[in-house]
């Protein structure tokens, strides 16, 4: 038998793929992102399709609330008594009918029967087409009721908790919270972080932009790339090289407040994978000693690999629960600690927007609870005149601005420092910097077009 006479799969299509991904997140809680990826790497797709199989999953998970409202108006049995591949099938289906534009009405229907008579029978396929054709006769189905409340409203036509809005709301105003809610739908873009040890930002550009990649220095870093369309940089020989490194720019902003200089002791409590111990040590041009702990120990090869990757000897590693540091480590020890506290992760929303559907008010009281033990015990290990940076990627202000003020309240030897926002580029942050407290910098997701995140730099006393 010849090689040509051997059956080779059928190759299933983008949105096949998408299909089994939403179906085990549905199913399974899966994370989308790890699915996604595994699906990505299985199924071997063309660069277009796997791009269009990447937007119909997070793009039917960002929407999934207002496509779920308007499938209820039109599935008389209720969505939930559906199985979960026709129900995602309904849901991947009316989120390209809705918020794509370059994929014709009839195309998608077509497509949606002809992988509902794969899945089911006859009579799948014939529910499938009468639903989706009378969502498409009612355009209405997607307006906002007249009696829906503010947070109501913003919630259904930006696909968000009701009591996530309500919370931000109370906080930001609803002029802000739409803004956040609109940007949280956006993709994300690219974004890289420079090694200095290996080579400058302008060389990189450069070699991108030679292999018809587009670049732009970030506005909010130094060591910062923004790319658009470049696909995966995590495969590309700069990273490969250890000259670039995958971190957004509102996270390489920690780094500042962190202020790091060769020859410093820095511990990192919950370093895990290792993007801003490494952005540290490299500004400490590898001179120094940065600790990078973290609670579990699978992830303590990540950290090594990026480590070896960037050709960082200061790097150290450790495997302890943060909230016992102190047992492990000399008291008073650093000269910067800092605390990327566990936290809801709410200011990555439009990279992972699984998590506006699976976090809740007490997970985010659970988290706070956790913060506040968190730092009291990385204080412990500053020495006097030294800092403490803490650092979120949520904008929940129990976790960040109120975590911060009530451990100053109860310890005397600490103040807020304010000085290292002067680095900061004033300009493109002016938003952020007006609405934080001194000491204290929270981005939005629409400030920079950026994620969602929160610093704050704390000084111990010299007594």
């Amino acid at each position: 038998m010849t090689q040509l006479d051997v059956k080779q799969p059928k190759r299933r299509s983008a949105r096949e793929v998408a299909l089994d991904v939403l179906v085990q997140v549905d199913k399974e809680q899966a994370y989308s992102n790890l699915q996604l990826n595994e699906a990505l790497k299985e199924a071997r797709l063309e660069r277009v399709d796997a791009g269009l199989a990447t937007e119909l999953v997070y793009g039917t998970i960002q929407r999934l609330s207002t496509l779920d409202g308007v499938l209820e108006q039109k599935v008389n049995k209720g969505i939930r008594k559906l199985k979960p591949w026709m129900r995602n099938l309904l849901r991947m289906s009316l989120y390209q009918l809705h918020y794509l534009d370059r994929i014709p009405d009839h195309a998608v229907v077509n497509e949606a029967v002809t992988i509902a008579k794969r899945r089911g029978q006859q009579a799948m396929a014939g529910f499938v087409n009468g639903v989706l054709r009378a969502v498409m006769r009612e355009p209405e189905l997607w307006e906002a009721k007249k009696d829906m409340s503010p947070a109501e409203r913003i919630a259904w036509e930006h696909s968000h908790p009701v009591w996530l809005v309500q919370e931000w709301i109370k906080e930001y105003g609803a002029e802000e919270t739409e803004s956040i809610c609109e940007a949280n739908n956006e993709p994300p873009h690219t974004s890289v972080r420079v090694n200095p040890l290996r080579s400058k930002r302008d060389v990189i550009m450069e070699e991108m932009k030679a292999q018809g990649i587009f670049v732009k220095p970030s506005d909010l870093s130094k060591d910062g790339i923004v790319g658009i369309g470049t696909g995966n940089l995590a495969f590309s020989s700069w990273y490969k090289d250890g000259k670039i490194s995958m971190q957004d720019e509102s996270s390489m902003l920690v780094v500042e407040a962190v202020r790091p200089e060769p020859g410093m002791r820095v511990l990192d409590c919950c370093a895990a994978p290792g993007g801003k111990s490494m952005h540290i040590a490299e500004r400490m041009g590898n001179h120094g000693e940065v600790m990078s702990n973290d609670l579990h120990a699978h992830k303590m090869a990540l950290i090594q690999d990026q480590a070896g990757r960037l050709g960082l000897s200061a790097i150290q590693t450790m495997n302890v629960d943060a909230s016992k540091l102190g047992s492990h480590l000399e008291a008073q020890s650093f000269d910067v600690v800092l605390l990327d506290a566990p936290c809801s992760g709410f200011g990555v929303i439009r990279r992972k927007p699984d998590l506006k559907w699976r976090k809740t008010a007490q997970d985010v009281h659970d988290i706070a609870k956790l913060q506040h033990e968190l730092i009291r015990e990385a204080a412990k290990l500053v020495r006097p005149g030294g800092r403490l940076v803490y650092s979120t990627c949520t904008i929940e202000p129990k976790e960040n601005g109120e975590v911060v003020k009530q451990f100053i309240k109860k310890h005397s030897e600490w103040r807020l420092d304010d000085s290292w926002k002067a680095a900061l580029p004033q300009d493109k942050l002016s938003m952020a910097l007006k609405r934080s407290d001194e000491g204290m910098l929270q981005v939005l997701p629409h400030d920079a077009d950026s994620d969602g995140f929160f610093i704050a730099c704390l000084e111990k006393s010299e007594s």
